[in-house]
């Protein structure tokens, strides 16, 4: 046994561990933190399987910005209610989940295990196709290019969801403001850090951007950077989240489904197809919807957690 297979064996070992201590846990900030914990190490799963693009998403969106969203609703549940609905929940129903979960596993195991070797891809049509849209990493050029359809929608669903969250915040007089996330105080460690992260955070977000085109990185990663830094700021007390009934905000947001919709009518005007990029065009006009939706993608997933604290007076 070499040591990576031992430290892959206890990275999933950890895995398990932590997932089955967040389900037992008692406590809504216990959960949540081993929530957080446990995406993580999935972020370091992903490095193992060199997906590093997930890698990024995952540790951006499904523990960073996900964790904050339930750090919030987990302080607006008392302790006494989680424990009192932990303790009611039938056993039945759990059981029933876990073994639906074990099962479900089970399957996935079976048919990888049981696929042909070599196993059947399309990775090598993709890649003998990628010249096409002249970008060089190649999770960029199938969301782009082969999937574009199913990120044009991703990008549709998440401004929905925005716009739910506003619904249930009930904001009912149209100049209502957010309430601030955190009471300011221009001296704490956390204002200082928001004074002094946000620089970099902007320089590593447009980078992400920018490189995500031949390496990886791309529109939510460099989105989701971008939105943590905009967070730190209001959540340190240095700035206010925006109105949702601003029109330029509104615009912004959807600006990234609408530069994406609007390229696709391109293509078809063209008369080749729906979503279709020209071969001269291919790469500047991937390029414009990426800057596009990284705009939506970081005031969606800000306001995301803002939102919430929208005044209904």
């Amino acid at each position: 046994m070499t040591i990576v297979f031992a430290l892959d064996c206890w990275i999933a070992v950890l895995v398990l561990a932590v997932a089955s201590w967040t389900i037992m846990a008692r406590g809504s900030f216990a959960a949540v933190v081993g929530f957080v914990a446990f995406g993580l190490l999935l972020t370091l799963v992903w490095v193992r399987l060199d997906a590093i693009d997930v890698a990024l998403t995952e540790a951006a969106i499904g523990s960073g910005l996900t964790g904050a969203l339930l750090l919030g609703a987990a302080s607006r549940l008392p302790e006494a209610e989680f424990a009192t609905q932990a303790q009611h929940s039938l056993l039945v129903p759990r059981v029933a989940a876990a073994l639906l979960s074990a099962a479900v596993a089970g399957v996935l195991a079976g048919g990888v295990l049981l696929l042909p070797d070599p196993a059947p891809s399309l990775a090598p049509v993709a890649d003998a196709n990628a010249v096409a849209t002249g970008l060089g990493n190649p999770v960029t050029n199938v969301l782009m290019a082969f999937r574009a359809m199913d990120t044009m929608l991703e990008k549709v669903v998440l401004v929905l969801a925005l716009v739910g969250v506003w619904s249930l915040a009930q904001v009912r007089r149209s100049g209502a403001h957010p309430l601030p996330l955190h009471r300011p105080d221009r001296d704490s460690t956390l204002a200082f850090l928001a004074r002094l992260l946000p620089p970099v955070g902007i320089v590593v977000g447009i980078y992400l951007l920018w490189e995500g085109a031949d390496h990886p990185g791309g529109a939510f990663q460099g989105g989701a950077i971008l939105a943590a830094m905009w967070l730190l700021v209001m959540m340190a007390g240095l700035g206010d989240a925006p109105s949702g009934s601003r029109g330029r905000l509104r615009l912004a947001l959807i600006c990234g489904p609408s530069v994406f919709l609007t390229i696709g009518l391109f293509g078809l005007w063209l008369g080749e197809a729906f979503l279709a990029y020209p071969a001269a065009y291919a790469k500047p006009l991937i390029l414009a919807i990426e800057f596009a939706m990284t705009l939506t993608i970081a005031l969606t997933l800000g306001l995301l957690v803002a939102a919430p604290r929208e005044s209904a007076a």
